[in-house]
């Protein structure tokens, strides 16, 4: 119902039909401006059958996107899992057998199996001591930070120890026992920290970091503090303070031969058809990784070597 001069108006066929009223017919008169305007309108608002009256839609699903979904999802459930609220979920959780997390989601909850039961047995010790480490809410978590860091630094003090006492029951030198075993007690850490962050992230920024940051960290702050602190000690009771080389110019030496290779590879590795640091088709991945082995290996074989003057050091 419309309102046209005053008069009620009935229109079946929109404002595109001719208007009408109660009054008796008259013959067809010019549509004034306004009349016309909203007859244009009203064409343009008509639904109109096109040269394309139909339509297939096909949905696809996107894997790449699926897969991204699906990592997210996996970094903030385990961003809700980290984060304790008392020691008695640490505890319980400490002494729990639970199902390996790394192994695919069937959406059933699936009983540990027998490897489960072997590791939960072995590193019960190791959870049940990282469980007095106090939780995450209390003082913002750095109460679980700094203790979490004398922890992990009286344990690394304690197997130097015990790989110095073992090479020493074994025979062996000191300077090979500190690149084999100390390292290796040390490194263990970083290892499976690096591999989560490749695992887990995007890029290869954490995992390579992570390795570089803590090398940084025990050359700078960890040799630095320490001869700092004997150097004082020493200076204050009128003494001079005297490190011997030893095999230090050789160790070193060959080091940064082997890392410039490392990092050569890693800038090779940047090319289109590899993809980048980590990662790759699958001949590239195992390449890479018998290259590090090997530099691994070879650094330790000459370090013995020449510890045992079978090579002349400088």
């Amino acid at each position: 119902m419309l309102m046209f001069n005053g008069k009620h108006v009935v229109s079946r066929q929109g404002l595109g039909a001719r208007i009408k009223d109660d009054a008796p017919d008259v013959p067809d008169r010019k549509m004034t401006s306004d009349e016309e305007e909203a007859k244009r309108i009203a064409e343009m608002g008509k639904p109109v059958l096109g040269e394309h009256f139909k339509l297939e839609v096909i949905i696809e699903e996107s894997y790449e996107f699926k897969s991204t979904v699906d990592k997210l999802i996996k970094k903030t459930n385990l961003a809700l899992v980290v984060g304790t609220n008392s020691w008695r979920d640490q505890f319980m959780e400490a002494i729990t057998v639970s199902a390996d997390e790394d192994e695919e989601d069937t959406g059933e909850e699936r009983l540990p199996s027998c490897f489960d039961y072997v590791m939960h047995f072995l590193t019960v010790f190791w959870k049940v001591l990282f469980a007095c480490v106090p939780p995450t809410e209390y003082l913002n978590g750095w109460a679980c930070f700094i203790v979490s860091i004398i922890i992990i630094g009286l344990l690394t003090a304690v197997i130097g120890d015990l790989a110095s006492h073992f090479g020493c029951t074994i025979g062996l030198k000191d300077s090979v026992t500190a690149v084999v075993f100390v390292a290796i007690g040390t490194s263990v850490p970083d290892t499976f920290a690096s591999k989560v962050a490749a695992v887990q992230d995007t890029y290869a920024d954490a995992s390579i970091g992570n390795v570089t940051g803590s090398n940084a960290v025990n050359v700078f702050l960890g040799i630095g503090m320490a001869w700092s602190v004997a150097a004082i000690y020493w200076h204050m009771k009128g003494k001079p303070f005297v490190v011997e080389a030893g095999s230090l110019a050789f160790s070193v030496t060959l080091f940064t031969i082997f890392a410039f290779l490392a990092i050569s590879v890693l800038l090779y590795r940047r090319r289109a058809h590899i993809g980048g640091e980590l990662g790759g088709p699958r001949g590239h991945r195992l390449a890479t990784s018998a290259f590090f082995f090997s530099l691994w290996f070879l650094y330790i074989l000459f370090s013995s070597l020449e510890a045992y003057c079978h090579i002349e050091g400088f």
